[in-house]
Formats: structure tokens, C-alpha cells, sequence
């Protein structure tokens, strides 16, 4: 028998007046970008049958479940549902949440892990439990049911639950445990090892709901005489902004009258909620095929709002209120360690090229899923970069700097997450809900960030000059309008060679200095969405073994951009150009990322698309946009998903 030992998706959970299935579904819809492959929902309260709980779940997409809802129909007050997305476990009915404990009274739905399963599984058995599925989720909603029973046993007010004779009927009206529901979840999830974010219910304990979080994220949201529960954001943002985000280590009692938080030992928690000001229609498609065709068009405001506020075009100052560090504390520095994950990392390579340029300061850039787990020596300043806030690999990797001493900063683009409440330092990034799997507009605005950052420490060390910073402001404030003008230029480009190269097996994307982590950024856009095999690499290593791989069939992209201001950048594209050179000698297909007014690259590659000039520390952030269209449009020609590409989620709760 197998096991589902991670699951990581959507929860969306309610209390109020309102009719709960359509309200859940619809969240859990909203939530779909983070990927799933079965859907569930329990819902009670419903008011000819109050004693009732009833479960509905399916296999695949949520139109599936929405076909079963047809069929059964479901009515209540509240309820909770659930899409799970595991990489061990049969996607099938029995395994979906929600779980149901041995009474059948009780459910719970669970984003993350629980380590320690087999064990508890085996202690459940021998005390008369049976399991029907295969995940590591049931296990929790048999330890709560095991609290309760061992509660009312020390009173001796417990029925032999494990007797078939027992109806849940008869359980229903049997006399209550002697502690309450949220009891029995602060004591069940104590005995839990690994990652969790649940939400539970027992028709014993009407018109309430319980929440418990050690690891992946959970929300509160409190709306007018409704409350709810989600794992992110944009689960309830269409119901109320008003949002609590749980904390590790805290549950939450949700009922008719309001929200309380305690912590595991049931300590109160008295918590204020934080009001969400994006926009619910942005997390619609507006029109657009694709989420991910949407955010990257929407590129151009995330740039202008991560600037908006923090930059003075008169002064060229950089104002950053929230990092909670003095200027003495950045002359202090000696280095700075960098932890991110995925798209995050590769703009931490590049926020490395920007703040050893800027302010003279060391740059480390690791794997956060690596970072803790080789006894690191961290430098005098950690920054963690992060879509979600919420990773766990770049959550544990924060925890190994603080356990040192570093003070951590954090470029995030959610506000409250669990990175940032950690954090010393936090630069948002203001993209607003990023819903297509592959990141687009969270990675130019972490580009954005962390420029801000680079030359905000520049001016704290006393590295870069009035007149410098004035520059690099009156720079940055363009930089809106030229991705507005990429946008717009290249997009039918990049359909038109999408229609050239979708049947290619595999791709090579080139760069030198801060250009190679846009190369690996395009390589792992056109691998994610297409499943085409691609692969980023430093330009001048090619010699070094990769071009015993080009031939005629594998397509290069080559970012050769120029900065005419710089001496160093100028050597660099005529480096590139040498690169290139070799490339089509050996019949390799050149893609070229060029700088507006460069004509005599044509004459030396297949294609070449065209970005307006800009300062070499600025360029990456144009250069991504052709790289994200050029896979996008190949997805497409492909037939993929581009929103849910297999087997990937949008934020991993898990290690």
C-alpha cells in the first residue's frame, strides 16, 4: 500500500449564513494554480438534517466533483473543502480529502506531511482503528477521534466507537467527550512529526471549525458575520481583505460569533487581522488565454509598484522604512549570504551581480533547500527571496541564519507570510496574486527589489554618489514604459518563432555575468511549461564540453545585450559575440536577445529580438520578458497546460 507523503493545495474552509457548497467551490477554483489532482468537500449545518455530515469527493479537476455535487447535492451552513496534489498515492476517490475519522463524524483536510505516520498508523491499529486510504492524512482525523475517546473514557462517558454495532447516529447522540474539539486538534497535532496545515469539523461540535498550522500556510479571513479559512489568499479574497495569517504553532476556532487563536497548549492569541488591498479582479484572467499570458503583461505595473513610493526622482535617495537595520549596521556588513528556490534564486544570482556592484559587498547565492544542510558559515546579512513567503526549504533556510546570528532580510510579495514576520527587513514586491505556476511578474519585481536594495546599501556604505544614484533612478522609473514597449514589439515575434522551433528536444540558452541567471531563467520557463529539455549556461564555458552537443536541430538562445556606457558590458557582447560564432559554425540555430539599434548581430544568428537600451544592471529585467513569451507561445503550439504544468505547484509547503 502506498502512501501520500506530501500534499500541497487548496483549502478553502466557511462559517456564516450563507449556503456553503458554491462559496467552496469557487474558492477552491480560484486556488486551482496550485495545482491538484482530486477534490473534496464536507459540509454540515444543513438545517432539515442538522446531525448531518456529508462528505463528496472526486478524482481529477473540480469539474469532477462539481458532476458528483450534481448528482448528490450538498446543503449547509458550513463546511470546508479541499484539492490535494501528492507525489506518492493513487489520485483516486478514497484518497481525497476530506478524511473522515472511525466514527465518520469528523473530517479533516491537510497541506504538508506527517514524518512520523507509520508509526502512529501502527499504534492507531493495535487500539482498533481501520484505515480506507492510502495517505498520511486520515492518520490525523483517527488521532483527534483517539483524544476524544481517551478524554471520555477518563470519564467513562465514551462508547466503544470501534464496535460495528455503533452507528454514527448512535455516536452522534452519545454523551460528549469531556474536552472540546480544539482540544482534541492542540493535543492530536502535538503527537504529529513533519509539516501541517489542517482544517477539522465534527457534527458534535455544530457551526464550528478548527484550524492548526506548523508549516504551510493558512489564512483567517473575517468578513461580516462569515469567517474563513483558506491556504492562500486568493481562496476568500472575493469575500473579505481582512485577513490573519496563522502562525506556526497556532490554531484557530471559527464560529458563528467569531475567530479566537490560542497557541498548542490553548494559550489565547489575541491577533489583529491585516487588510489585503489587491484588487480581486486581479486575480482574473481579464480576458487574457492564460493567467500566465495575463502576469506577463502585467510586468510593467508590478515594476512601477515595487518602485512606487521608495525611490525620489528629484534626490535619486532610496527610502526603505521597513528594514529595520541602521546604516551602521550595512557599513558593518562584511558579506551577505542570499537563500532562494527556483525562479527566486536565479534573481538572487543576479542581485549578486547588483550589490557587489553597487555597495561592494560580497555576494553568497545558495539553494535553499541546501543551505542548511552542509553547516554553513553565513555572512553578516542573510537575504531570503521568496514568491510565497511560505516555501519551506527558504523558511528553514532563515531559521539555520537566525540560529547563527545573522539578521535576515526578505524581498516578498506576500505580506504577513511566515518569512516576513521573521524577518529584520522586508521589501514587498507588490506584484499583487500571482496565479500561473511558472512566475513571471513576482520575478521581474523580485529584479526590481533587489535593484532597490543594491543601490539603496550603495548609498548607506557610501559606494555610490548623488549624481550616480540620481542616474540609476531616472533609469529605473523608465523601466515601466520599456516593458510596456517589449510587450508590445516582440510578442508576435516570439509566436512566429514558437511556430518554428515547438518540435525542438532540446534547447541551450547562453549568457555571460548578470545575463547567465536570465539564461537559466529562460531555460527553466520553456522546461516547466513545455516540457521541452533545456538548459541555462554560462556563455564563455561552452568550450568547456556543451558544444559537443550542437548541431543543426538544437536551437540557441543567446542573451547578447550591451550597455554602450559600460566598458565591462561592451566586452562582455563582444565576447558573446565570439560565443555565437562557434555556435553557428558547428550548424547550431541562433535565437539572439539583443539591444535596440544592434544590426550586425542579424547578420550572424537565425533570429535576433530587439529590447530597448538600458543600464547593464537593469537589462535583465527586459531580457526575461522575450524569454517567458518565447516559452509561453511554444507551451501553446505544444497543447500543455501552461497555468498547472504536471507535477509542479506553486508554493511548496514541503521539503
Amino acid at each position: 500500500m502506498g502512501v501520500s507523503l506530501r500534499t500541497m493545495c487548496g483549502i478553502v474552509g466557511y462559517i456564516g449564513p450563507k449556503d456553503v457548497v458554491p462559496l467552496i467551490v469557487e474558492g477552491l477554483r480560484r486556488l486551482e494554480y496550485r495545482g491538484y489532482d482530486s477534490a473534496g468537500i464536507a459540509v454540515a449545518g444543513d438545517l432539515l438534517n442538522p446531525t448531518a455530515l456529508d462528505v463528496r469527493r472526486a478524482p481529477g479537476k473540480l469539474g469532477n466533483l462539481e458532476a458528483v455535487l450534481r448528482d448528490h447535492p450538498l446543503h449547509g451552513t458550513y463546511g470546508i473543502g479541499h484539492t490535494r496534489w501528492a507525489t506518492h498515492g493513487r489520485p483516486t476517490e478514497e484518497n481525497a480529502h476530506p478524511h473522515r475519522d472511525g466514527t465518520g463524524t469528523l473530517v479533516v483536510v491537510h497541506n504538508g506531511i506527517v514524518e512520523n505516520y507509520i508509526a502512529l498508523k501502527n499504534d492507531l491499529i493495535k487500539r482498533g482503528h481501520r484505515f480506507v486510504s492510502e495517505t498520511d492524512t486520515e492518520i490525523i482525523a483517527h488521532l483527534i477521534e483517539d483524544e476524544l475517546e481517551k478524554a471520555a473514557a477518563s470519564a467513562d462517558k465514551t462508547p466503544d466507537t470501534n464496535n460495528e454495532a455503533n452507528s454514527a447516529e448512535a455516536i452522534l447522540t452519545a454523551p460528549p467527550s469531556t474536552i472540546s474539539l480544539e482540544e482534541a486538534v492542540r493535543r492530536a497535532v502535538k503527537r504529529l512529526t513533519g509539516a501541517f496545515a489542517i482544517g477539522v469539523l465534527s457534527a458534535r461540535e455544530p457551526d464550528k471549525l478548527v484550524a492548526a498550522r506548523s508549516g504551510p500556510p493558512a489564512v483567517i479571513g473575517i468578513g461580516d458575520g462569515e469567517y474563513f479559512l483558506a491556504s492562500d489568499v486568493p481562496g476568500i479574497l472575493h469575500h473579505t481583505r481582512d485577513i490573519i495569517f496563522l502562525n506556526d504553532g497556532e490554531c484557530a476556532i471559527l464560529t458563528k460569533t467569531g475567530v479566537t487563536f490560542t497557541d498548542f497548549e490553548g494559550v489565547p492569541h489575541p491577533r489583529t487581522p491585516t487588510r489585503i488591498t489587491w484588487d480581486p479582479i486581479q486575480a482574473e484572467k481579464a480576458g487574457y488565454k492564460h493567467f500566465m499570458l495575463k502576469e506577463i503583461n502585467e510586468q510593467p505595473r508590478a515594476v512601477r509598484d515595487t518602485t512606487l513610493g521608495r525611490v525620489s526622482l528629484d534626490s535619486g535617495q532610496v527610502f526603505l522604512p521597513d528594514l529595520k537595520l541602521s546604516q551602521q549596521d550595512f557599513q558593518n556588513a562584511t558579506s551577505m549570504t542570499i537563500a532562494a528556490c527556483g525562479t527566486s534564486w536565479h534573481a538572487g544570482l543576479a542581485g549578486k551581480f547588483m550589490i557587489e556592484r553597487l555597495a561592494r559587498l560580497p555576494v553568497d547565492v545558495d539553494y535553499a533547500s541546501e543551505y542548511r544542510y552542509r553547516d554553513p558559515i553565513p555572512g553578516s546579512l542573510g537575504l531570503l527571496i521568496t514568491q510565497s513567503g511560505e516555501t519551506a526549504d527558504t523558511i528553514a533556510a532563515q531559521a539555520e541564519m537566525i540560529s547563527k546570528g545573522t539578521p535576515t532580510l526578505a524581498i516578498c510579495n506576500v505580506v504577513g507570510s511566515a518569512i516576513t514576520r521573521k524577518a529584520q527587513g522586508v521589501i514587498t514586491t507588490n506584484a499583487g496574486p500571482e496565479i500561473g505556476v511558472a512566475s513571471t511578474k513576482a520575478f521581474t519585481a523580485q529584479l526590481t527589489a533587489l535593484f532597490t536594495l543594491a543601490l539603496y546599501m550603495g548609498q548607506q556604505r557610501g559606494h555610490v554618489s548623488s549624481e550616480q544614484s540620481k542616474h540609476y533612478v531616472d533609469e529605473l522609473a523608465k523601466i515601466p514604459l520599456k516593458l510596456e514597449d517589449v510587450l508590445r514589439s516582440v510578442d508576435d515575434q516570439c509566436a512566429n518563432l514558437a511556430k518554428t522551433f515547438s518540435t525542438a528536444n532540446d534547447f541551450l540558452f547562453l549568457g555571460r555575468g548578470i545575463h547567465y541567471p536570465i539564461a537559466l531563467e529562460g531555460a527553466l520557463k520553456l522546461k516547466e511549461i513545455s516540457y521541452i529539455h533545456a538548459e541555462g549556461y554560462p556563455a564563455g564555458e561552452m568550450k568547456h564540453g556543451p558544444n559537443a552537443l550542437i548541431d543543426e536541430t538544437l536551437p540557441v538562445v543567446c542573451i547578447a545585450t550591451k550597455d554602450p556606457a559600460d566598458p565591462t558590458s561592451v566586452l562582455k557582447y563582444e565576447k558573446t559575440l565570439s560565443n555565437i560564432q562557434e555556435v553557428t559554425a558547428r550548424s547550431g540555430r541562433v535565437i539572439a536577445i539583443a539591444t535596440e539599434g544592434d544590426e550586425e548581430i542579424g547578420n550572424l544568428v537565425e533570429a535576433v529580438i530587439h529590447i530597448p537600451a538600458a543600464p547593464e544592471l537593469l537589462l535583465p529585467i527586459l531580457e526575461v520578458v522575450p524569454l517567458q513569451l518565447l516559452a509561453y507561445h511554444i507551451a501553446v503550439r505544444r497543447g500543455c497546460d501552461v497555468d498547472q504544468p504536471r507535477n509542479l505547484a506553486k508554493s511548496v509547503t514541503v521539503e
